[in-house]
């Protein structure tokens, strides 16, 4: 069966072994953020709905659980903002019901935390990692491209209120861009922040794979560790690489389906992917090249290496 709503499981920098479940269109999002992986959103909204249908989830997730292993965790995420998704509660709640031991985590750029709604649709689940990478309205639309005004104290009280009402982990999570997002009074306003969210843990993360920007460039060790100090969070962490150590092991013949949905959803390189999927070098650069011949695939030189990303219609 090939799926087209839950993708790996995937080797994740945070979560170990992680299933990832995709519960909108791609590409839809309420930001356009310069460094998201995923491409540049396509269709940019705040608009609530089943944009992918709950039924369909679950005879993905059921088929996935027949012929495959448990992972350690089951993610929202994907190609866009899964709270977008009016039935997002509805999966996690099945989920639970059906696999209570895996933990669901669930990957969000916090702009719809202002409704009470989507804050009590995220309460079940066992780790939420909200995004906030700029405070100031300025720093803000040059690194997340909000499609209309989104107010960020308006975001930020959102994360609170949840933060007040979940009994969940919460990690936040912010993207530091050199000359983008990083100057000390951009800082200083994201240490007011936390302050006030006051999460479980501070994650501090920089470009590793291609943004939608060209010429925007990671931060350097350095100048995380400086964001680290300025926000002054003792629980804080900048993200390490994925361990080579964990594999996934997909349990599936169709490897070349595999790669397309995983590298559908954010680039890859051959490293990534042979750290993925498990499997011999050999069969990654067999099925490379088919799907390059058949016009599915194209690959783009980055600093890292050469990424291969779906064909998607714009």
């Amino acid at each position: 069966m090939q799926y087209h709503h839950i993708f790996g499981p995937v080797p994740s920098r945070r979560l170990g072994i992680s299933l990832g479940v995709d519960l909108v269109t791609h590409k839809t999002c309420s930001l356009d953020c310069i460094y998201c992986e995923c491409g540049k959103t396509t269709r940019l909204t705040m608009e609530q709905k089943e944009y992918v249908r709950f039924k369909d989830v679950k005879k993905e997730l059921d088929h996935f659980w027949q012929h495959n292993d448990d992972p350690d965790y089951i993610t929202f995420s994907g190609a866009g903002e899964p709270t977008l998704n009016s039935k997002l509660g509805q999966v996690i709640g099945y989920i639970k019901e059906k696999k209570p031991h895996i933990n669901v985590a669930v990957l969000t750029n916090s702009t719809l935390f202002f409704d009470p709604t989507v804050r009590h649709a995220l309460l079940k689940a066992d780790l939420v990692v909200p995004s906030l990478d700029a405070v100031s309205d300025k720093a803000f639309a040059r690194i997340n491209r909000p499609g209309k005004t989104l107010d960020t104290n308006e975001i930020v009280k959102g994360i609170e209120a949840f933060a007040k009402e979940y009994k969940g982990k919460i990690w936040l999570e912010i993207f530091i861009l050199p000359g983008i997002n990083d100057s000390t009074s951009d800082l200083l306003l994201l240490k007011e922040a936390v302050q006030k969210i006051q999460p479980n843990l501070v994650q501090i993360n920089t470009l590793d794979r291609p943004g939608t920007l060209a010429g925007i460039k990671p931060a350097s060790r350095s100048e995380l560790e400086r964001a680290i100090q300025i926000i002054g969070f003792p629980n804080s962490q900048i993200i390490a690489k994925v361990d080579k150590n964990i594999r996934a092991h997909i349990q599936r013949e169709n490897i070349k389906a595999a790669i397309v949905e995983t590298i559908h959803r954010r680039p890859c390189t051959k490293q990534d992917l042979l750290k993925i999927l498990g499997v011999e070098k050999e069969v990654i650069d067999n099925h490379i090249t088919i799907l390059e011949q058949e016009g599915k695939i194209v690959g783009k030189t980055q600093e890292r290496g050469v990424f291969y990303q779906t064909l998607k219609d714009s």
